[in-house]
Parts: C-alpha cells; structure tokens; sequence
C-alpha cells in the first residue's frame, strides 16, 4: 500500500518538557520509498499515468500523497526507467502531480490563484477574501490628495467615507482590488430601454448591426494598415484571450506572456496547459530581447499589452514599438495577441508592434473598465484566418455575446454625456497617481505613475515583508509576486514591488499611508543596516 506522509511520532520524554522527539524528514522518505503502491499498473507511460489518475478519482489517492520513486515503480512493473519517468512527467503536465526532487512526487491539490477584486490577507489570515470596501466609516468626502480632507480639482463625487481600518476586527482597507470606482462608471439605466428591442433568434447575425458599426469605427485607427480585419464578441478581454489561445494551440505548446503579467492571463494559459515563456518589461513595455528569446524558445503565441501593462502601467514607446516590429517580423506566423483593455481610460497613445503583412494578430477591446466589470463585452478584431476559426467557438445558438448587452453597450457609449465621464474617470485615475506618487516620493520611496488603473510602487526589501507590516497597519496590498510568471522558483529573488489602487483614497487615508509605507520600508532597512554593522564587528 501506497504510504501517505504520516504524522510525526512524539515520544514523550517528560511531561514538563515542551519539547519533543520526531522522526526525521529522510526515515520518512524512505519508509514512504519502501512502501510502493502495488495498486498502480500499467506497461506504457499512458497506462502508468491513467492507474494514478483513477486511484485520485476513487479517492485511493489524496492531495500529498508520495508516489514511489521511479526506480522503485518501474522495477515493480518491469518497465523502463525512461518509462515510469515519462508516466510521472506526464502527470505533472496535467497538473495531477508536484515534482519536488530529492523530496519525492506528491498527488497535487487545489492551488489557490490570485484574481482581481481579491487581494491576499495572507499577513492576518492566511487566507484569501473577497476584497471589498472594507473600513467603512461614517459619511465624508474623498478630498484631494495634496489637500488632506480639502477638495481637489481631480476629487472623484462625493460618496461613502472611509475611516481607519479596524486591524482587531480583521477589516483592512484594501488597496489591492485593481477596480474602477462605480461613481466613474455611466449610469446604465437610461440606455436599458433602447437596448430592448424584437427577439433575435438562432440563425440570425451574432454581432448587432449598431453595435458592429460603432466598434469598427472604435478599431480601424489600430489595426495593421490595409488588413482585412474581421470583428468577434466575447464575454469580456480574458474570455476572448483563452478562445483566441484555444483556437490556435494545443496543450504544452509554449505561450510568451509578459513578466510580471496581468493575473488573468497567467490563470489562462495555466489552466488551459500551456507553457510560459517570461518576457521582462520595463518601462517602455515587452523588452525586444526577451521577445526574441521566447520566439526563438518555441512561443507560439505572444500575449502583449500595448499600453498601460498591468500591473506596471508600462506603455509602449514608439522606439520599443518598431524593435518589436523587428522582432515580430522573423516570426509572421506566430499568433500576436494585443490586450489594449485599458484603451478610453488610458492617458497614453496607442502603439503598434505589429509588422506590415503579419499573418496571425488580434487586437482586444473590452468596456469593463469604464463601463463595468459586470458588462462583459469585449471586440476582437482579427485576421479573416483567426476570425473563421474563433467562429466555430462562437457559433450561433450556443455562445454568442447576449445582443441586450451589445445594444446596451452601444447606446451608453454613443451617448455623448457618457463619454464624457468616461473621459473625466480616465483623467481622475491618472491624477490620483500622480498624486500619491508624489507623496510617497516626498516620504522618501520614490514612485512614478505611468498609465492605468494602479501604481506600481518600488519598495527596499521583499514586497511580501513589507505587505505582512502594512497588513498589521490596516492596509491590504498586493505584492509584485502574484504578477509573477514562476514567483517560487529555485534561485528566484522576491518581488520588490507593490501594486497600489489608490484612486478611492481620501487626502487623510493618503497621507497616513505614505507615512506607513515609509516607516515599515525604513523600518526595515534600519534592522538590516544594524544586521550588517554586526556582522561587521564580529
């Protein structure tokens, strides 16, 4: 039978000690070594990795489980080395196994993935909620930054104040959301009635003729200079990057993402069984070198945000634009898809990376930025090629994009008071940065804001440190590691990083959060420098 890690046997010595006697990590190991499951069978790596597939669905197997070694198994089921190896390698593809050395193969559990709208309160809890507006005070106003509890020219309506968060009860004010602020958002209502209109029925065109006509308009400046462009709905960016992804690979082939990259997409290409390949960003977007790395590495595809990159807010510029075209024109057949979801909010000009003549791009829109998260709704402009296949993964009578939601789009954001606040919510975003960036900088941790919906903040020591710090302050955040591509890989260095929504602060919340960050960052290298001069002595 096969041996699950079995708890630590305590030898009491003593009932008045508080220490205890247990056995070691390497005895387990190889009692775990000694017991091979002879439940496990099969001749091909196929049948090896189907016996522990169907010992996991009975229940035989559980998350952490060790399997046996490779040499034990594949001596047990008189098969090749090689064999058992490719059996485990497979498992672990499918995400039914961890490798983990010289430890062993354990059966794989749940992992817990970061998502906007929830940030980890790992620091109190060790756990993830739901992020929420949390430390709801009495009613207030959301002064301006520079002005603590004074007006700013750029302070959002007034709405529901936010007072100190309350650490003992577990309330944090959360600045990890990455959401929009619902009084930025165009009120839906008036446009519901002119949404409703005669019943479509299967067999009709999936995309609404209005609808189809604003969004070509929305597009044809950005696509590549004398395409044919073709036009898809999806249910939203993420749902469009996944078809798009579908349509195009298959499991383990290898997908270049940026790094750090938009939760989402790292959940997209994870679950569907690709493999990433890291692309480094700096400030002016994808690095050319990395690129090139990831294509010549194998990428089949290459998922790029051509202004405000979440999270780093990065945007191309028009030098990083044409080293990409370079790059992009070795590689014509590799599919190039470009996230533009920020595009009406985004105080930055759109840049193409495409080359003249590329022969697998999309181009990505959605509204859920300035028009909700709920109204998913996002075009994607294609290549005729990519549209046709995206096609039979949106065939009509199964998942079409609703045509209410197509005309109520259409109708808020053909409304020119509408657009107008979306235009003044993408201003306020931008001036809320500034603001506390520059506050934060006049603390001592020198901050930029780029483009987007949040800051991207450098910090002295390891973000999740400093994360652990603020959490006991009364603020969540989110660390640069959630952005990571392979945050807990051998020999990789912790993020340094914190991504900040900070547009909802109010001046007061702002200024005691540039001066908590600054005291938990100073705090820190103060212990360090005291570390370093004793070491020094000694």
């Amino acid at each position: 039978m096969l041996l699950r890690d079995r708890p630590t046997e305590r030898l009491r010595v003593d009932p008045t000690l508080e220490h205890v006697k247990t056995t070691s990590a390497a005895q387990t190991a190889d009692a775990a070594a000694r017991g091979a499951d002879d439940r496990i069978a099969g001749t091909t790596a196929a049948e090896i990795a189907g016996s522990v597939r169907g010992l996991v669905d009975r229940g035989e197997l559980v998350p952490g489980d060790l399997l046996p070694p490779v040499r034990t198994l594949a001596e047990r089921l008189g098969v090749n080395r090689n064999t058992a190896v490719a059996a485990y390698r497979k498992l672990a593809r499918d995400g039914a196994v961890v490798a983990q050395g010289r430890a062993g193969t354990r059966i794989a559990g749940p992992q817990a993935v970061a998502q906007e709208g929830y940030a980890a309160q790992e620091a109190l809890t060790g756990k993830t909620e739901p992020a929420g507006r949390a430390g709801a005070a009495g009613p207030g106003g959301s002064g301006g930054l520079g002005d603590p509890g004074g007006s700013g020219e750029s302070a959002a309506p007034a709405r529901a104040g936010r007072g100190a968060a309350d650490v003992s009860a577990g309330t944090l004010r959360d600045l990890g959301t990455g959401n929009p602020d619902p009084a930025l958002i165009p009120d839906l209502a008036p446009a519901l009635a002119g949404a409703v209109g005669r019943p479509v029925l299967y067999g009709e065109p999936v995309i609404d003729p209005g609808f189809e006509a604003w969004a070509r308009e929305w597009v044809a400046p950005d696509v590549p200079t004398g395409a044919d462009t073709d036009l898809t709905l999806t249910s939203g960016a993420v749902d469009a990057i996944e078809r798009l992804l579908a349509q195009s690979l298959v499991r383990d082939d290898a997908v270049a993402l940026e790094d750090p990259c938009f939760l989402a997409s790292i959940q997209t290409v994870r679950h569907a069984g690709y493999r990433t390949l890291p692309v480094p960003v700096d400030a002016e977007g994808m690095t050319p070198d990395g690129l090139r790395a990831a294509l010549e590495a194998g990428a089949r595809a290459v998922v790029l945000t051509p202004r405000a990159q979440n999270p780093t807010g990065a945007s191309l510029s028009a030098r990083r634009a044409e080293e990409l075209r370079a790059v992009l024109a070795e590689h014509p057949y590799v599919l190039v898809v470009l996230d533009d979801y920020y595009s009406f909010l985004s105080r930055r000009p759109f840049r193409s990376p495409l080359p003249r003549g590329h022969r697998r791009w999309a181009l990505v829109r959605s509204v859920s930025k300035f028009l909700g998260p709920d109204l998913c709704l996002a075009v994607a402009a294609t290549d005729p090629e990519t549209a046709s296949r995206l096609a039979l993964r949106l065939s009509p009578g199964t998942t079409w994009v609703s045509h209410l939601l197509q005309r109520l789009a259409h109708g808020v954001l053909a409304d020119d008071a509408s657009r107008a606040l979306v235009e003044r919510a993408g201003e306020h975003y931008a001036a809320r940065n500034a603001q506390v960036a520059a506050l934060l900088t006049a603390h001592g941790l020198p901050a930029e804001a780029a483009d987007g919906m949040s800051l991207w903040v450098p910090v002295p020591r390891p973000a999740r440190e400093v994360a652990a710090e603020l959490a006991r302050r009364g603020w969540r955040v989110r660390t640069g590691d959630e952005f990571r591509l392979a945050p807990g890989s051998a020999g990789a260095d912790p993020s340094g990083h914190l991504r900040l929504t900070v547009h909802d602060l109010t001046g007061a919340e702002a200024q005691r959060f540039a001066t908590d960050l600054a005291h938990v960052a100073g705090a820190g290298l103060a212990a360090a420098d005291v570390l370093r001069e004793g070491a020094g002595r000694a």
